[in-house]
């Protein structure tokens, strides 16, 4: 389920070649993958470009929006089996 609203997410705010609001689009809260976003530098075009390599101003590919979803995803797990 988490998976699917990342999924989500992503192609809504990450997804365009231009996103609107971009480096301000992710909330720094209200939704476990947020949170999973920004530490993970997948919360916006800018720091996909910087810490992933992955180029702005291009949409992202179905690949590119699949390693997104397991950067998060696999920050979630670790989070939540240190409890």
């Amino acid at each position: 389920m988490i998976d699917k609203h990342a999924a989500d997410f992503i192609a809504q705010r990450l997804a365009p070649a231009h996103p609107a609001n971009d480096g301000k689009q992710t909330p720094m809260r209200g939704h476990p993958v947020f949170i999973a976003q920004h530490a993970t530098a997948t919360c916006c075009r800018g720091c996909l470009a910087k810490w992933h390599q992955i180029p702005q101003g291009e949409p992202l590919s179905e690949a590119q929006q699949q390693y997104i979803v397991s950067v998060t995803h696999y920050w979630l797990v670790i989070q939540m089996n240190q409890r």
